[in-house]
């Protein structure tokens, strides 16, 4: 059994895993190493509540100092990993230090992608980080204009506060309605509306060209002749994997790092957990990098418990959850709605904003979205990892 185990990045995935190898029993040393100052902290909330100024940097935070010397696990913060000898084992930190461990696990995360700085001369603001949200809050004030390239999560999310607190919003999205490709027409309309409703204005199907800086403040163009002034800017434009640091490593990268089930690499003693990782699916033998707390949260359990020898629930058996809060609604999702060819709307509460969206594929259950719909979301769990199931044992 592994002497010790070094994780760097102090993410979701990070902290997960150190926290299930004590709870599982190891007694060995563990090394948590961090590019970042701050304790550790969760970042779902920074698109939400923190934006809306309704939380403070310790309620963020996975755990106080104390919690990192009680179980013994030794937190190094403020060095970035620059390298990794798999062969010995050893990262290499910008601080000068190298660290060697029995078992390494990779969970560095995601960071916000940016907007191309070729086609950008005004400022863009990216969320990402603790500082990231930070710097956006003190500049949402009632009365200014914000625009958000992107209608994804982090869009809809800093839309959703941002017209909380009275700015005057704009979403430019490149799909036909925010959401279309993950949830599906019907779903994405419905969203849509909750946008409408607070009044923010939706710019569907068209994409941002350049932005410029103006008198004004930034100059955001849709076409030659077509822009919209804003006082802020935001990109919603999805992730990079943070894996530049592994260039020489030897390691198969591809958007993040091959990882088998149990999220190890091609490199014996080398795992990878979290929005850093590429995941192998044994149902359809591809590899998906999941982007969502919950499945961080599971990696690192399935990563920590492999370390330990031995895992309880298998990673084929998880069914992807994630849910987001806008507009003082709750939207949950299990499973997936790729390539559903039945969509069907099971349950609606006009009075509660609730409904529940059921998808299907070939006669089988492979998703199920829920507004203001907490437990008639949840009960479907247990059918949607029956159903997994079943798939698989088609394959």
């Amino acid at each position: 059994m592994a002497e010790s185990v070094l994780i760097i990045g102090a993410s979701v995935a990070g902290v997960g895993a150190a926290n299930e190898l004590r709870r599982c029993g190891f007694s060995g040393q563990i090394t948590l190493v961090d590019a970042q100052a701050n304790l550790p902290y969760d970042r779902p909330p920074l698109s939400k509540a923190a934006l809306q100024g309704d939380v403070a940097l310790p309620d963020l935070q996975f755990h106080d100092r104390g919690h990192y010397a009680r179980t013994k696990i030794d937190l190094q913060l403020g060095s970035a990993a620059q390298r990794l000898d798999p062969h010995a084992r050893s990262v290499f930190l910008e601080s000068g230090q190298s660290l060697t461990a029995d078992q390494i696990i990779i969970a560095t995360g995601a960071r916000a992608r940016p907007f191309p700085a070729d086609r950008c001369t005004g400022r863009v603001h990216l969320l990402r980080g603790l500082d990231d949200a930070t710097q956006l809050r003190a500049l949402l004030r009632p009365g200014k204009r914000l625009v958000i390239i992107g209608g994804g999560f982090i869009g809809a999310e800093v839309a959703s506060a941002a017209s909380g607190l009275g700015l005057d919003v704009v979403v430019i999205e490149a799909a036909g309605l925010p959401f279309e490709r993950i949830l599906g027409s019907q779903v994405a309309a419905r969203l849509a509306d909750l946008h409408i409703q607070a009044g923010i204005e939706l710019l569907c199907g068209v994409s941002v060209e350049r932005i410029e800086s103006s008198s004004y403040g930034q100059r955001v163009f849709i076409a030659d002749d077509m822009w919209i002034d804003a006082d802020i800017v935001v990109a919603g434009l999805g992730s990079i994997p943070n894996v530049e640091w592994l260039a020489s490593s030897g390691l198969e990268l591809s958007n993040g790092i091959l990882c088998d089930e149990q999220g190890r690499t091609e490199a014996p003693g080398i795992f990878a957990a979290g929005d850093v990782a590429v995941w192998l699916d044994r149902y359809n033998g591809l590899h998906v990098r999941h982007e969502h707390w919950t499945a961080a949260r599971e990696q690192a359990r399935i990563v920590a418990q492999s370390i330990y020898g031995g895992i309880g629930t298998p990673w084929r058996d998880f069914v992807p959850y994630f849910w987001s809060d806008l507009h003082g609604i709750r939207l949950q999702m299990l499973g997936s709605a790729v390539d559903a060819d039945d969509i069907r709307i099971v349950h609606q509460d006009h009075e509660k904003r609730a409904f529940v969206v059921e998808y299907r594929r070939g006669g089988e259950l492979i998703g199920v979205v829920g507004c203001n719909a907490g437990a008639k979301t949840m009960r479907y769990s247990a059918r949607l990892i029956r159903s997994v199931a079943g798939l698989g044992a088609d394959a």
